[in-house]
């Protein structure tokens, strides 16, 4: 049986273990090291076991990732993911749909502290799902709002799936965090205009909320500068090159802390189960990506990477051609596949194609990180959308899926934009960095 069989074999097991629904994690240990055993010797594959753990457990690059966590995690204790989405609704909650435009602005704030998507799901839908059941707003709009808002907490910096990504490609987290500022914020303003679009096509979507006073908007705007500010120190700081990506999560864990404790708005439990939150969401990434190291090498061993490049060379595409059709094949694998799963799974097969065909790998590392986005809202398996059905619990699958579907259609235009203009995914990073 020849390498490249064995490798096609692997790939197929590990895809029927991850639709079955076993731990990503497992299920890469699983074909990673039984595929190594038989392609290069139990030798090696316990060599690897015993050396991709260790080496990549002691990565300081890696820290950023408990750090961000924990002050996404703070943050939420405290309440500022309610201050920031306050301050949203104040300024235009009083216009048509303006309640919904301030959630996926809310979404877009508290994504810049966790990091995650489905923790600013979690979070904002049960912030937002109410205040829009109480201004009578259609619960298509409603919950497709946070559903599709929470995606951005993988786009917008910090983000658990830059810094995976760039541990799997050798890239820079700090490049990467900046190169996904402007495409977050374009997103952001797009699912805006889908909001204002709906409601001014149907009014009845998103009645207009009450009007506050210039003091009502000062206040809220006041409670919620610690948060603004706190993103402004991380982001900035990296910008401007006073922190690394690891100094700037240090300081916004610790200025989050700080605030928390200054303000008495957490208490040391809370604390407490906030660090354990975030050990145990550390652990879970951590395992990720070392059984990602580990079937990187049965991938390597099986020549699954080469014979895909020359599959590609086949079809004598364009270099544009193959980027298109690269993230086609993410576009499909999303609806099946958890978004981490994915991106472990196709980075060591598709980045040497990546590296052949010339195609930047900070902007390529966008693109992939917007089309699993796209995943955490598409049917069937649709992460944030059962995270919001979970909230919403007198909502239905279905109506969550529909209410999606125009924010799926923006992200299309999205990356549709950042394809024809990459200067806008590589300006900030290539302004620091060169």
């Amino acid at each position: 049986m020849s390498a490249s069989l064995i490798g096609l074999i692997g790939i197929i097991i590990l895809l029927i273990m991850l639709l079955i629904r076993i731990p990503v994690a497992f299920a890469m240990f699983f074909v990673g090291f039984i595929g190594t055993w038989i392609l290069n010797g139990f030798n090696s594959a316990m060599g690897l076991l015993s050396s991709e753990a260790f080496t990549l457990g002691s990565s300081p690059e890696l820290v950023v990732i408990p750090l961000f966590i924990l002050m996404g995690n703070v943050a939420s204790t405290t309440g500022m993911s309610r201050q920031l989405y306050d301050a949203a609704y104040a300024i235009i909650g009083s216009v048509r749909g303006g309640l919904a435009s301030a959630t996926v602005i809310g979404c877009g704030g508290f994504a810049a502290l966790s990091g995650s998507s489905v923790a600013s799901a979690l979070t904002m839908g049960k912030v937002a799902l109410g205040e829009m059941d109480r201004y009578k707003y259609d619960s298509r709009l409603s919950t497709g709002v946070v559903a599709a808002g929470g995606t951005l907490g993988i786009l917008i910096p910090p983000s658990t799936g830059f810094v995976i990504y760039a541990i799997l490609t050798e890239q820079s987290i700090g490049r990467l965090f900046l190169a996904g500022v402007l495409p977050g914020i374009l997103l952001l303003f797009l699912f805006v205009i889908a909001i204002t679009v709906m409601c001014w096509v149907k009014p009845e979507l998103g009645p207009a909320g009450p009007k506050t006073t210039r003091s009502q908007k000062f206040r809220a705007l006041v409670g919620a500068g610690p948060i603004v500010g706190i993103i402004l120190l991380t982001i900035g700081g990296i910008y401007g090159g006073l922190f690394s990506p690891v100094e700037a999560a240090a300081v916004g864990a610790g200025a989050v802390i700080l605030i928390g404790l200054v303000t008495r708005t957490i208490k040391p439990m809370q604390l407490w189960y906030a660090a354990k939150d975030s050990v145990v969401t550390t652990a879970t990434v951590m395992l990720i990506l070392i059984a990602a190291h580990m079937i990187n090498p049965f991938l390597a061993l099986s020549d699954i990477p080469l014979a895909v490049g020359q599959m590609f060379e086949a079809l004598n595409l364009s270099t544009l051609g193959v980027l298109i059709l690269m993230l086609l094949i993410y576009l499909v694998l999303g609806c099946f596949l958890e978004g981490f799963a994915m991106l472990v799974l196709t980075i060591p097969i598709f980045f040497p194609i990546v590296l052949q065909y010339g195609i930047d790998p900070i902007w390529f590392g966008v693109l992939v990180v917007l089309t699993l986005e796209m995943g955490l809202i598409s049917p069937p398996v649709g992460i944030n959308v059962f995270i919001v059905k979970s909230v919403a619990k007198n909502v239905d699958l279905g109506t969550i899926f529909r209410g999606v579907l125009p924010f799926w259609l923006m992200m299309i235009v999205a990356l549709a934009i950042l394809i024809a203009f990459p200067q806008i995914t590589l300006i900030l990073p290539n302004t620091m960095f060169d």
